[in-house]
């Protein structure tokens, strides 16, 4: 039964991150650019996020904040999603009062860099727990 719940938890996770930001467009990155080299480091963080499931409270947090992110296009600050082709995953880890304290972008490289910069002092609606991990998909 454990299991179960995990699978579904992990399945929840994925539909929450692929809905993303709601900003996109073209991009003037040329279409034969390679993949960024991944990082090594983002899988230890979606584990962080997916034990956070199955949580009511989380859930909620997870459509709250993805508004809250959409509506302040807060993946907007500093043109980051024209410098590659290639979406970002990021996760940010919030502390109670919604801060951002870090964040790890599943791939390496300016784009990434660029959305670890713009996400530093985000600060997001307070979590219903911290710290507390939350994946964005940006295009």
């Amino acid at each position: 039964m454990k299991n179960h719940i995990q699978k579904i938890a992990a399945a929840a996770a994925v539909m929450l991150i692929a809905s993303g930001c709601s900003t996109m467009g073209g991009s003037s990155a040329d279409s034969n650019e390679p993949p960024p080299p991944a990082n090594p480091n983002f899988a230890a963080e979606m584990n962080k996020f997916n034990a956070q499931f199955p949580n009511e409270k989380a859930t909620k947090y997870e459509e709250i904040s993805l508004n809250f992110n959409n509506t302040k296009k807060l993946d907007e600050r500093g043109n980051c999603h024209d410098l590659s082709r290639h979406p970002v995953v990021i996760v940010l880890t919030l502390d109670a009062a919604g801060k951002v304290t870090r964040s790890t972008t599943d791939v390496q490289g300016k784009k990434a860099e660029c959305f670890r910069q713009a996400y530093a002092d985000a600060q997001l609606p307070p979590p219903p727990f911290a710290p507390y991990q939350k994946p964005i998909r940006l295009r």
